[in-house]
């Protein structure tokens, strides 16, 4: 549905809680079946970008060093409390003790050491290894204690640690997590039956356990929005956070079964085009692409009408937000006009987008749109895992859509040439290091309002909407969080009347 690159995404974790069995009426049930519509290709958040590792295993099955809250506060995960030195460089973790892996192996210190170092390798696959840059040295004085130095402040650094490629994976469980998961969290990971379900049993031993009411957490994976919506009615499922079918709200909200809201998420939706290739390496094309984008026309046909139209990257909601929806507002004539400057007017364009459903209905429009102006785009469908290879590791596409669910993400476009959207720009690299080496919050909004501003005017991408998290939930589901500042979900505090 979405990546992770801090985020994708968005998107996206998505969720939804449902009953697994009868019990007495008024007692708690103990068994909770999930519904997921992106099923991930492997179980290893710091090993594949996929949004839904995290919204099923990251703070449940995987543990970090950090956690965060819903409204984004930072708080204590495997690190029981930290210190931080004046001068932001030197963080001491002080870890929890009497911990141990679901395999019973124990955790301590060298498992972070390990974890680290594997993130931060040469080799390394983690999808947002850019979040270990600024370390420059990691060292366990005792078994409990864990120091890390930065080369330079990073005013993300614990929220980062919170995220799923920062858990704690052990040397003698890593290798085999992407399809058999081994964390410290709360919750152990019980069978995978791929294209149907994932289970999640109690941690019984979890150092917390006692406040986990669930005993089985089973997710089920539905990509297709009128199955979703289906099994959501004949009450298969309990709840989905991020329910893909918009135009179905009016009937859930008029059943009192259920409970329905919507609530904002990380996930910025965006027609991203490759900017290292012809004819997108030319601004003139961008502008006149984002000239074409109607963004009340896509919320409407894509979404319902439930979402917020974005001139650039960054959450409506967020205290930085600035409304650059009309730097490029919808102008067909100025639009053609640019595309004849450029050279390519007439041209053919691919459009290759994953099999998630705002990104299917978007790019049916954005076809007419482009096509308005000349330009014949072809839409390509593709399955996820053929877009994770082909679009995100090798860069092989025109133009994809895409919701970018990470939280703090804007440091994508600082990420170099080799990252899918092939942007490479100085400028922009020297800013968003000031961004996240600000500790000062106000002058840090400050600089990613003057961040916001540079990408939109440049038009390195086609910036549509943000997407909601529409929630439906049976009437007796508690502790799903209605809004998403994070890519997980904790099921620890959740349960069913």
């Amino acid at each position: 549905m979405s990546l992770r690159i801090t985020s994708l995404p968005l998107a996206a974790a998505i969720l939804a809680l449902g009953m697994g069995f009868t019990a007495t009426a008024g007692l708690a049930k103990t068994k909770i079946v999930i519904g997921i519509q992106q099923e991930p290709t492997a179980l290893d958040p710091t090993a594949d970008a996929t949004a839904s590792i995290d919204g099923m295993l990251t703070q449940n099955v995987y543990e970090s060093l950090t956690t965060v809250a819903e409204n984004g506060e930072v708080l204590p995960g495997l690190a029981e409390s930290w210190t931080v030195s004046d001068d932001g460089l030197t963080y001491v973790f002080k870890l929890a003790s009497g911990v141990k892996y679901h395999d019973g192996t124990d955790f301590n210190a060298e498992d972070v050491l390990f974890a680290f170092n594997r993130a931060m390798a040469e080799g390394s696959v983690n999808p947002t290894k850019a979040i270990f840059g600024p370390i420059e040295s990691i060292t366990a004085p005792d078994p409990l204690t864990v120091e890390i130095k930065l080369k330079k402040k990073d005013a993300f650094f614990l929220f980062n640690m919170a995220q799923g490629d920062a858990s704690i994976v052990a040397a003698e469980s890593a290798e085999t997590n992407n399809t058999t998961p081994v964390g410290t969290g709360p919750f152990k990971f019980g069978s995978w039956t791929r294209g149907d379900r994932l289970t999640l049993v109690k941690n019984a031993d979890h150092r917390k356990a006692a406040d986990v009411a669930l005993e089985t957490v089973e997710f089920r994976f539905i990509s297709d929005a009128a199955a979703a919506a289906a099994a959501l009615l004949s009450e298969e499922l309990d709840n989905f956070s991020g329910f893909p079918a918009p135009e179905m709200l009016p009937q859930f909200q008029a059943d009192p079964r259920f409970n329905v809201t919507i609530g904002s998420t990380e996930g910025e939706v965006i027609l991203a085009m490759n900017n290292s290739k012809p004819p997108f390496n030319d601004i003139r094309v961008r502008q006149a692409i984002s000239h074409l984008i109607d963004r009340e026309e896509l919320i409407e046909g894509a979404m319902y009408g439930v979402a917020v139209p974005i001139g650039s990257f960054y959450p409506p909601h967020g205290p930085a937000y600035v409304d650059l929806t009309g730097t490029y507002s919808y102008d067909l004539e100025k639009a053609k006009a640019l595309f004849a400057e450029a050279g390519v007017a007439g041209t053919t364009m691919t459009l290759r987008v994953p099999p998630f459903s705002y990104a299917t209905r978007s790019a049916e429009i954005l076809q007419a749109q482009l096509s308005a102006a000349g330009i014949d785009a072809k839409v390509e469908n593709v399955e996820w895992g053929f877009w994770l290879d082909e679009v995100y590791k090798k860069l092989n596409y025109d133009m994809t859509i895409i919701a970018h669910t990470g939280p703090n993400d804007m440091g994508n476009f600082a990420r170099g040439p080799k990252y899918f959207y092939g942007y490479d720009d100085a400028p922009f690299n020297d800013l968003w290091q000031r961004i996240s080496e600000e500790a000062n919050p106000e002058a840090r909004n400050e600089l990613l309002k003057e961040g916001q501003t540079y990408l939109a005017e440049n038009a390195v991408h086609g910036f549509m909407f943000q997407m909601p998290q529409i929630n439906i939930s049976v009437v007796g589901v508690e502790g799903l969080w209605p809004s998403r500042s994070v890519l997980f979900q904790p099921l620890a505090g959740v349960s069913v009347k």
